[in-house]
């Protein structure tokens, strides 16, 4: 899709978002037809968003708004996980908007057809005030890109899930409650694959991960400065995208051709009468094409977005730690959830904790 401006969308032929407000959390619309956020429903938003990169599934968090009674879009209490997913993967919360999904193909039957790569789609920038910071959206994709990848149901039920592997057999950590309807209640984190695979990794409390997880960030303090250089020279090797943005670019004017000649042949055949097998041919060929450049594109795309990410999340860690200033005594959320990839349970009872920065710190 093709970014455009304010301008340009305002002199498109369906340059106006197309909302249904009622059935839409977070915005209200405002006299002029503009999107507004709607500051009570925002919060739910950001809460969903938060949950997310906390280690919470959909589920679980569908599960937590009920609970809060906090109404769906829909104005309903009980919440779906469709509805989380949907709201985590809505560009629209990042202030951005998709538009032209729809086209009318024939001006015969004037019937709308679905946008799926026939006409080029125009994709937004900065369209309205965003609820989530493109930095945190983009985040919360990658986010669920690594979950699906890791197959199986992912069951996020809290801060430390799927943020701690097996050292043994790779598999993650999950939380158990021993003699649950006693006074010795006691939860404990340990493999979920622990007995199938009879690794001999510990069991691990709460409070022992935030402790030592407490030490490995107070490693990072007190070396802040060696670290903080040698990230300086990371960033600017990994800054350097000039060349994928000019191969992105070559695809895109490429697109922008293909996007032109199919419009033309669509336009032609509503206009005249023509031979259908031969127009079939010819629209079927072009959308080939099209379709083999677009993945091109996207491929591209993906790297490009992959090495931005990177780049957003060595800053983060740069600037976090800069902040850092003495050394930490309580445990931090904000730094658990941020800037740790994961932590690796080995057998004698230490954890190495791999963060975002691929920097490795073991801690027994």
């Amino acid at each position: 899709s093709e970014n455009v401006t304010w301008g340009q969308r305002k002199r498109m032929a369906d340059g106006k978002v197309s909302l249904a407000y009622s059935r839409f959390l977070g915005y209200d619309k405002a006299a002029d037809g503009s999107m507004v956020i709607n500051e009570e429903q925002a919060k739910a938003i950001r809460l969903i968003y938060k949950l997310f990169l906390e280690g919470y599934s959909p589920y679980s968090i569908a599960q937590n708004l009920t609970r809060q009674g906090i109404l769906t879009p829909a104005g309903k209490s009980r919440w779906c996980q469709s509805t989380v997913k949907s709201i985590l993967t809505n560009e629209k919360y990042k202030g951005d908007a998709l538009l032209q999904k729809y086209f009318t193909e024939s001006f015969l039957t004037h019937k709308a057809k679905k946008n799926e790569g026939q006409l080029q789609q125009y994709y937004v920038k900065d369209n309205h005030e965003a609820i989530i910071s493109p930095e945190l959206f983009d985040m919360v994709q990658i986010e669920i890109k690594k979950r699906n990848k890791q197959g199986g149901r992912y069951s996020g039920t809290g801060l430390f899930s799927n943020k701690l592997k097996c050292g043994d057999c790779g598999n993650w950590y999950g939380s158990k409650v021993w003699q649950s309807n006693t006074k010795y209640r006691k939860a404990i984190f340990q493999c979920n694959h622990k007995f199938k695979n009879k690794c001999q990794t510990p069991n691990l409390t709460e409070e022992k991960i935030k402790e030592f997880f407490l030490r490995a960030i107070n490693q990072l303090i007190e070396n802040k400065n060696e670290i903080l250089e040698n990230m300086e020279t990371v960033l600017a090797v990994v800054c350097n995208t000039s060349e994928l943005e000019a191969e992105q670019l070559d695809f895109q004017n490429e697109l922008d051709f293909l996007v032109s000649s199919i419009e033309s042949c669509i336009a032609e055949n509503a206009r005249n009468v023509q031979n259908q097998d031969e127009y079939n041919q010819k629209y079927d060929s072009l959308v080939k094409k099209y379709n083999d450049v677009k993945e091109k594109y996207e491929n591209t795309s993906a790297i490009l977005k992959k090495q931005n990410q990177k780049i957003y999340e060595v800053k983060f860690f740069i600037n976090t730690l800069k902040k850092q200033n003495a050394l930490i005594n309580e445990f931090d959320n904000g730094l658990w959830d941020i800037l740790l990839d994961y932590g690796t349970v080995n057998r004698n009872g230490s954890i190495t904790f791999t963060f975002k920065n691929d920097i490795e710190i073991t801690v027994d």
